[in-house]
């Protein structure tokens, strides 16, 4: 019976090792032609900024052209589906952010599985910016929160939607430090920016790149940076954990995912490039000069980040039991 169940088992091996081989071969001599980065947002953005330098750097170390295609729609998830389905080849990625994470949590359903996507690289990101009018009687991030508690009817507190990243601060804010908010949900960062600018509302945060030209125009004031550093473009606005908010660490960033199944040697050196791309002068001085950080780093390092960004969501989600709308 011995010799007969040889091919049996010698086939899975066989097929094994023919596919690891095709998979080295093919990383080996990867890329071969242009990369698709997928931008699940229109042009013009935070995320299309930070993907276009990130494109750039990486065509310059690759050798080949990083290609942009903007698929907006459904909060990130129509370019994020197209990527999720995409073959395995090492030829499209997503340009990711927080709604890669947050939106399984929140939505009702999904059209592609969490596991569908993978981390890749950290490119950038702008950190978000705690802003109410211009005309407002409080100056920081601690007068505002002191001053809603005192409001009778507490402070209106704009967001771009459930879920968007002024809907998680809004959420920290009320869930961790008693802030007295009601979150009014408008469609976009453009319309709850319009809302503060005409005093609507009381606050609402927005991309550094979006909320510093209006602060330095005196359209908007700044309350507090939302990241764990200042900001190289208006170093003078103190971070919230400064001001003594600890729990507030949230951006505006901007990732590269892959669908499951490309080979680990491609994205390492999909990583590489990136992390590269963010160390050129040129590059990283007009990321900076726009309000964004770039930051680069490893697969390893984005994986971690990744891991500690879903938990940090996924606290605020169980205790505001935000769901979709």
């Amino acid at each position: 019976m011995k010799p007969s169940l040889r091919p049996a088992f010698a086939l899975p091996l066989l097929l094994a090792a023919t596919f690891a081989a095709t998979s080295i071969a093919q990383a080996q001599s990867w890329p071969a032609r242009p990369i698709r980065f997928v931008v699940p947002f229109t042009a013009g953005g935070a995320n299309d900024l930070m993907a276009r330098s990130a494109a750039e750097g990486a065509a310059k170390v690759l050798g080949q052209p990083v290609v942009i295609e903007n698929k907006p729609g459904a909060g990130g998830t129509l370019g994020a589906e197209v990527v999720a389905k995409s073959a395995p080849d090492g030829y499209t990625f997503l340009i990711s952010a927080a709604g890669v994470i947050s939106n399984h949590m929140i939505k009702k359903s999904m059209p592609f599985k969490e596991s569908d996507l993978v981390p890749v690289a950290m490119i950038a990101l702008a950190p978000s910016i705690i802003i109410a009018p211009p005309n407002a009687p409080y100056n920081n991030l601690r007068e505002f929160v002191d001053a809603s508690k005192k409001s009778p009817d507490g402070f209106n507190f704009a967001t771009a939607g459930t879920g968007s990243t002024p809907h998680f601060v809004a959420e920290i804010l009320r869930s961790k430090y008693g802030a007295k908010l009601q979150i009014i949900p408008y469609k976009s960062g453009n319309e709850s920016a319009t809302a503060i600018m005409a005093g609507q509302v009381q606050a609402t945060s927005e991309a550094s790149i979006v909320a510093v030209p209006k602060i330095t125009g005196g359209k908007m004031k700044a309350l507090a940076d939302t990241w764990t550093s200042r900001i190289s473009s208006y170093p003078q606005l103190s971070t919230a954990i400064e001001q003594g908010f600890p729990d507030i660490k949230i951006a505006h960033w901007a990732g590269v995912h892959a669908p499951a199944g490309v080979a680990p040697e491609i994205m390492d050196r999909l990583a590489a490039a990136v992390d590269a791309a963010m160390k050129m002068p040129d590059i990283a001085a007009r990321l900076k000069a726009a309000g964004i950080e770039p930051i680069g780093g490893t697969r390893a390092s984005f994986n971690q980040f990744v891991a500690e960004e879903r938990a940090r969501l996924a606290a605020v989600v169980k205790v505001s039991g935000m769901k979709e709308d």
